[in-house]
């Protein structure tokens, strides 16, 4: 085994500067305890409240942290180390929730991919980590992992485990771990927790360092904003691993604020009001295309579900329309969501008025954020007036894992992160109003251009390829792809399956395809490829314009 471990390297390594750090415990932000004593303190109150229902299947807190504790001590006789990377891809589970607080126990560090994530991603992250270990299901919304576990064993030596979710004649299965107690290592506040990813804007998403510390307060902020409870029945229906279903508060949030945590794999509209009604949901979040998706299911099925007080939305700006919309529809609250896995997280208040909840994206949830909203020479803009966002605060990164040169270009030299959004200030409040990096938000989905196309070119026909996001109702931006070919163009679906052969996650894959004779050019016949995607989404429109008329 290659001893070798590049988390090492950044283990007793301070993110913020010593006068922040102070300042953030002084201020009792940052406290001592990591996630397995938040979550012990929460199980010896709750005892036998559920804790998480998943279909038939109940686990109680003593339950849930007698089944943590078995996974924990299996991952240590397994051979995992504190700070070992493991790399979890799973769908919505019940065995997500245990697996989570189980790594959190004994140090061994998530990275959280996203179950549509490929072989792109999962390479990279192996690379730039030594992940140890594979933690996924057989199947996957009809895709076979243990081909791509086979494939990450294949190429990368330091791999020495892929543990299976379910039933494997040849893996391990994470059942066959559970396991007696040992001894478990010393976890301090200051330890990483996890990997969360970023949006991914010059390629693959990008590591986010969490440690215990800032992470915690990450989802205590956020369970005080909503006021998350012991009566909180929380439906996860987003994909568990990102930010904002996991932390914001998520489903972490919901377990230590005493809350019950009802899982499924299913965002269908009419699933989803059979589940809240039978479970009494109260709180559940979505991004912007399922919940209007949602709405126009709601006004035709009229389903009753009392139970439901909150709708939170975020990963995307959702329209003022559609946000007026979800309270005589639906009959909740609709709580506005706006932040990154990289740190600031704004909120709605619960007790805001109609007009900020409908037209605001809510403001941050620490009095120690940071806010600046600035003009392309980094110069504050007047309240009111569109800029970019500048933020830094106790949650908020100030550095990306490896990447030395996104870290410079993504934090200015006195800690802010770049987030890339173009926001205006109302108040404290935000409103977004769009992005400036060369990226496409599909259904809260951060997509990078430049990968899609760096990929497109490889193909033998292919001179150029552009990629364009197109608006689309429901989700937000749909991805077009404009090309140049050397010969006749080959079909959509020849190109779809090509890119699914190179490994690119199947939300990344164009929707449409547009074979074109040139790209269109400036009066000097030079254009960056920024201004090219700008001019083709204008053609678009102008074609779709006449259609219409």
């Amino acid at each position: 085994m290659n001893n070798y471990n590049p988390i090492n390297e950044i283990v007793n390594m301070s993110d913020w500067p010593p006068e922040f750090v102070n300042r953030y415990i002084a201020n009792g932000l940052w406290t001592n305890d990591t996630f397995g004593d938040a979550f012990q303190a929460i199980v010896s109150i709750m005892g036998d409240r559920i804790a998480v229902t998943d279909g038939k299947k109940n686990l109680s807190y003593n339950a849930l942290n007698e089944s943590v504790n078995e996974l924990a001590s299996g991952f240590l006789k397994l051979g995992l180390q504190k700070n070992d990377v493991v790399i979890v891809q799973l769908p919505n589970c019940i065995e997500f929730v245990e697996i989570t607080f189980a790594l959190f126990r004994i140090g061994v560090i998530p990275i959280f991919a996203l179950p549509a994530h490929r072989e792109n991603e999962l390479f990279s992250f192996c690379l730039l980590t030594k992940a140890r270990a594979y933690i996924t299901a057989d199947v996957i919304g009809g895709f076979d992992h243990r081909n791509l576990a086979n494939a990450l064993r294949k190429g990368f030596s330091f791999l020495d485990y892929v543990i299976i979710v379910g039933k494997d004649e040849n893996e391990i299965t994470l059942d066959s771990l559970r396991n007696s107690l040992v001894r478990f290592p010393e976890i301090i506040a200051q330890d990483i927790a996890c990997f969360q990813l970023s949006g991914g804007t010059t390629g693959i998403p990008k590591l986010i360092i969490r440690r215990h510390q800032d992470y915690l307060y990450n989802v205590r902020a956020s369970i005080n904003a909503c006021r998350f409870n012991k009566e909180t029945v929380y439906l996860a229906v987003l994909p568990m691993g990102h930010n904002f279903p996991m932390a914001c508060p998520g489903f972490i949030g919901t377990i230590l604020a005493g809350g019950r945590v009802v899982v499924t794999r299913s965002a269908v509209a009419v699933e989803c009001f059979d589940l809240i009604e039978q479970e009494n949901i109260t709180v559940t979040a979505l991004v912007p295309p399922i919940a209007m998706i949602w709405l126009d299911a709601a006004a035709m099925l009229k389903p009753d579900i009392p139970s439901l007080q909150v709708l939170q939305v975020g990963g995307a700006r959702l329209s003022n329309e559609a946000a007026k919309c979800v309270k005589p529809v639906l009959g909740c609250k609709l709580q506005q969501v706006f932040g990154m896995a990289e740190g600031l997280i704004c909120f709605t208040g619960l007790d805001d008025s109609e007009e900020l909840i409908t037209t605001t994206q809510g403001k941050p949830m620490s009095s120690a954020d940071e806010v600046r909203v600035v003009d392309d020479h980094g110069q504050l803009v007047p309240d009111g007036e569109v800029g970019y966002l500048l933020t830094r605060g106790p949650y908020t990164i100030r550095r990306y894992f490896g990447q030395n040169e996104a870290n410079r270009t993504a934090f200015t030299k006195d800690g802010f992160y770049k987030s890339g959004d173009l926001v205006r200030k109302l108040g404290a409040y935000l409103i977004v109003e769009g992005r400036d990096k060369d990226q496409i938000i599909r259904g809260g989905e951060n997509i990078s251009i430049e990968e899609i196309e760096g990929i497109l070119i490889k193909h033998a026909t292919i001179i150029d390829a552009v990629i364009v996001g197109l608006p689309d109702q429901y989700y937000g931006e749909r991805i077009c792809a404009f090309i140049l070919c050397k010969t006749i163009p080959p079909t959509a679906n020849d190109l779809r399956l090509f890119l699914e052969k190179q490994g690119l996650a199947t939300f990344k894959i164009p929707y449409r395809f547009e074979f074109l004779d040139q790209f269109p050019t400036t009066g000097v016949g030079k254009i960056s490829r920024k201004e090219l995607r700008q001019e083709l989404l204008r053609m678009h429109l102008e074609q779709q314009n006449k259609k219409v008329i």
